[in-house]
């Protein structure tokens, strides 16, 4: 089989709407389109960061954006009415495992309600073709095991971020057998990534983040599992196969690909926290990072994704080691530095990208 290439064509014009476009994931796949020529409409919060992707790169030019709660089912059935989006990426999200133990009704109620909010949208338009949308590797019941999780093991979660998360899987699944069978039913699939990293991104407590605030402010890192063991890949891997998944499905009717999908990197990839910081002091001389020694809130401590039957039956295939990818983020973070134009910084890197073979 052929790996997978993004169709510029298919997207021309393509009415496409994006929660969570305000967010870090959201703002790299807002550009994406906009590149591809795609009709954009983005529903999302505020950006929750100072500084921001989505202002940073004046993501917001070439899309239209509403600024809206998915929570509000009323915004979310109007906004969908109003535009008839013919594809649908749901990225919204309450997405920090320690913001959930902070604030666990927010969490749910973001990642389960808002989800559901979304499905009955698309179930009240008709338009809509198909629907992607995004969970996490972490809604699988972490067992602490050193082999990766398939599409089809338990899912679960100890902190109320996972458990959420695990929760709009179940959802996700439901209203697909329940609403979604029809011949012209909508083909929706929810797709779980691996740890997302990639210039632009200042949420907070997330490594990379913390480690690009560290080395701009001559700051000292304090890193609270170094041992923890992630499947790290730059944000344009899973994007790559959210878009190219979303024409599978739109040119499908009777889709089989709408169902669960792992993106991950390959196992090379799969490196420490501590791995990644002595990466970076090694690139930046100027930062240093030291163990945390207090008492922790409760992360996993290894986390690996199989994503054989992205390979088998999509040809979806990582294009960046874990050295390029960090390499990349290391150069957006020193042109960001620079006061260059981080819109076209951008677009620069998704054109690299896309014009990589696997």
């Amino acid at each position: 089989m052929e790996k997978l290439v993004i169709d510029a064509q298919f997207w021309q014009g393509k009415k496409v709407l994006i929660t969570g476009h305000t967010g870090f994931k959201g703002s790299w796949l807002s550009l994406w389109l906009q590149s591809l020529g795609a009709d954009v409409l983005g529903l999302s919060l505020e950006p929750e960061s100072k500084p921001n992707l989505y202002q940073q790169a004046k993501v917001e030019v070439g899309m239209t954006s509403i600024i809206g709660n998915i929570c509000d089912l009323d915004l979310v059935k109007n906004s969908v009415q109003q535009f008839q989006p013919e594809i649908i990426f749901h990225l919204a999200a309450q997405a920090l495992v320690r913001e959930s133990y902070n604030d666990p009704v927010e969490t749910y109620q973001t990642n389960v309600m808002g989800t559901m909010n979304v499905l009955e949208a698309i179930r009240e338009c008709g338009n809509v073709k198909a629907a992607v949308m995004v969970t996490t590797d972490k809604c699988y019941d972490n067992k602490e095991w050193l082999w990766p999780y398939r599409e089809n093991d338990r899912l679960g979660g100890h902190d109320p971020y996972s458990s959420s998360k695990a929760c709009a899987e179940i959802l996700i699944d439901s209203y697909r057998r329940s609403f979604f069978t029809g011949a012209e039913s909508t083909s929706i699939a929810s797709v779980r990534a691996g740890n997302v990293i990639g210039g632009g991104d200042w949420a907070k407590d997330r490594l990379i983040p913390d480690i690009v605030s560290a080395y701009n402010m001559q700051q000292i890192l304090m890193i609270r599992y170094p041992s923890a063991i992630r499947p790290w890949q730059h944000v344009l891997e899973p994007l790559h196969g959210y878009l190219s998944l979303a024409e599978k499905l739109y040119e499908d009717s009777h889709s089989d690909y709408a169902q669960a999908w792992n993106f991950g990197p390959l196992s090379e990839s799969v490196k420490s926290v501590s791995w990644i910081a002595d990466y970076f002091s090694q690139r930046w001389k100027a930062f240093n990072w030291q163990v945390d020694g207090n008492e922790q809130l409760h992360e996993a401590t290894i986390l690996k994704l199989d994503c054989t039957k992205a390979h088998e039956q999509l040809a979806w295939y990582p294009k960046w080691t874990i050295e390029q990818a960090l390499e990349k983020i290391i150069s957006w973070t020193e042109r960001f530095n620079d006061n260059e134009d981080m819109k076209q910084v951008c677009l620069q890197q998704i054109e690299q990208f896309m014009s990589e073979k696997v």
